[in-house]
């Protein structure tokens, strides 16, 4: 069997898919890319013998490379994901795939063009112990019928937006760029797509700051089943970086915050809840790209499949629209405009 030669650019985030790659079997890392020279040296002496790039368009049109890990700034993805698969490589991509529904769109039309290909991202909270057993528990009916959930994306770090690149970056959305991993998380647990949002934004906390956007975002999902869902994206907060998660069904409610996980299973005060210790976060960056190559390669299935990936996109661009436009946005998918 033929090895897969796979390149990733971005060498920040990036060097965390390369343990990724090297468990998968039937893949080797064989490029590098950063458009930092001094960074593509530091990552390079720690994984010696791959061809160096400091151009990403250059990498990726290289011949001897078939699939492409792309790890750049937000505004680089679109571009480089659409010049990868253009080229016929395979993409494994940080969040977000795109920052606007013609960019979706275009990627969508690529896709088609190109059956044989696969596109990933990597949205690893599905890999969390702990989000891994609520899910077991949802399938089994444990806590009965889910009715209400909220998804809290607290980042922590607001010196990434007013110092970093994100400040830089013009229209940088704190739902793409952070809360669509709640959203990636809510559609995985429930398996059933919201069919409107409505969303409010402020940009409160980073006022007088070189950032111009909004540092927090809140939106509300209504699903056709009666379920109602809640994500916020949440740059500013004066605590440390986790995902909240409040699940409530009519037999008992998950809640998960930063001091831990517990199961309610009675209303009575003086109830105690079940304490869980499933760990969290408990995965590594490159945790997905093993079941990635295997839908690649032929020999198993990958955990964020296509169809997975451009629905969280759906949901967060809607949710920045309904910001913008101020009012609901239904919402439709397999390649058809929200509206």
């Amino acid at each position: 069997m033929n090895i897969l030669r796979a390149g990733i650019i971005g060498l920040g985030v990036g060097e965390a898919h390369i343990p990724g790659f090297e468990a998968s079997g039937g893949v080797a890392v064989t490029a590098l890319c950063d458009i930092s020279p001094d960074q593509l040296a530091a990552v390079a002496a720690r994984h010696p013998g791959c061809r160096l790039f400091t151009d990403p368009a250059a990498m990726i049109a290289d011949p001897e490379i078939d699939v492409v890990s792309i790890a750049s700034y937000d505004d680089a993805h679109t571009p480089q994901i659409l010049a990868a698969l253009r080229a016929g490589k395979h993409v494994f991509a940080e969040k977000p795939l795109c920052r606007t529904e013609d960019e979706l769109a275009e990627i969508r039309r690529v896709m088609a063009e190109a059956p044989n290909l696969r596109l990933s991202s990597n949205l690893i909270l599905r890999r969390s112990p702990r989000f891994l057993e609520l899910r077991r528990r949802l399938r089994a009916g444990d806590l009965g019928d889910v009715y209400y959930l909220e998804g809290d994306y607290n980042y922590g770090r607001v010196h990434k937006l007013t110092d970093g690149w994100r400040g830089r970056m013009d229209g940088y959305s704190v739902t793409l760029g952070g809360g669509l991993h709640m959203i990636d998380l809510i559609l995985w647990l429930l398996d059933e797509r919201p069919e409107e949002v409505t969303a409010y934004g402020g940009g409160l906390a980073t006022r007088g700051t070189r950032f111009s956007g909004m540092d927090t975002t809140v939106a509300l999902l209504r699903y056709s089943s009666g379920r109602l869902a809640k994500v916020a994206s949440n740059f500013a907060c004066v605590m440390p970086h986790h995902h909240g998660l409040t699940v409530h069904g009519t037999k008992a409610s998950f809640q998960h915050s930063i001091e831990g996980a517990r199961l309610f299973t009675s209303r009575e005060p003086s109830s105690q809840p079940i304490a869980l210790d499933d760990a969290y976060p408990g995965m590594k960056k490159g945790d997905l790209i093993p079941s990635f190559i295997g839908a690649i390669l032929g020999t198993g299935k990958s955990e964020v499949p296509e169809r997975d990936v451009f629905d969280g996109m759906v949901v967060a661009l809607a949710i920045d629209r309904s910001i913008r436009e101020g009012r609901p946005v239904r919402l439709f998918f397999d390649g058809a405009r929200n509206d």
